[in-house]
């Protein structure tokens, strides 16, 4: 089943126009990954999908709502999370009180985030703002988890961090998929990637250029090479 389908959006910034038509698509359960290098249109997608930049044409439809012209709060409500770009954690607040900002419904509670992130149950009484950059984005996942959405949007979530905590995210996506919580993934480590996601989109000058499964990404050398720089 789509729980998300994004067809031809065009999203500006003023009359600077960033997105041409973009077109993907999220199953309920799937993990999808969005590649691209610096400034081909990912965040911007991520954007649109919130309604913090909303799309001027085409439409965005999840869970057979189309959401393009609603406000960030009412797609939240609706099922959708994030967990941005730079982790946009409240640094004076604690690490508790930073879970608990948007939590609703049920499911997801802080005795199972703290299960999954058993660091965050230690630091949960520390300000945030004293946590390391892995600790910060746990936090960030935590966070959105706890609104029990059925998808969660996130958007380089290995940025900056150390290659053990790379893999502790590829681990964790990896569980979170296993429950059949559908990711749309924005990312520019390929190997996470192509690890953890079912299908992917690269994307070139606010474009998609390519999708397909991980194993056709692989021997798609050209592809590689002149969006990704892999290879």
């Amino acid at each position: 089943m789509r729980l998300l389908e994004v067809d031809a959006i065009h999203t500006y910034y003023g009359a600077g126009h960033v997105l041409h038509g973009v077109s993907l698509r999220v199953r309920a359960g799937e993990v999808v990954a969005l590649l691209g290098r610096n400034g081909a249109g990912k965040t911007t997608v991520m954007r649109s999908i919130m309604g913090f930049t909303p799309a001027r044409g085409g439409r965005i439809v999840f869970d057979g709502d189309p959401i393009h012209a609603w406000p960030p709060h009412r797609i939240v409500r609706r099922g959708v999370s994030i967990v941005p770009q730079g982790r946009r954690i409240f640094a004076p607040l604690s690490v508790r009180e930073n879970l608990l900002i948007g939590a609703r419904g049920s499911g997801w509670d802080l005795a199972r985030v703290y299960h999954l992130f058993p660091r965050l149950e230690e630091r949960r009484d520390q300000s945030a703002g004293t946590l390391s950059g892995g600790e910060a984005q746990m936090l960030a996942i935590g966070r959105a988890l706890l609104t029990n959405g059925r998808l969660v949007l996130m958007d380089e979530p290995s940025e900056g961090l150390a290659p053990a905590v790379v893999r502790e995210v590829g681990r964790v996506i990896l569980a979170l998929k296993s429950e059949q919580l559908s990711i749309l993934l924005v990312e520019q480590n390929y190997p996470l990637a192509l690890a953890v996601a079912d299908h992917l989109y690269v994307m070139n000058n606010g474009r998609i250029v390519w999708d397909g499964t991980p194993a056709a990404l692989e021997v798609a050398e050209d592809i590689k090479r002149r969006y990704l720089g892999v290879g």
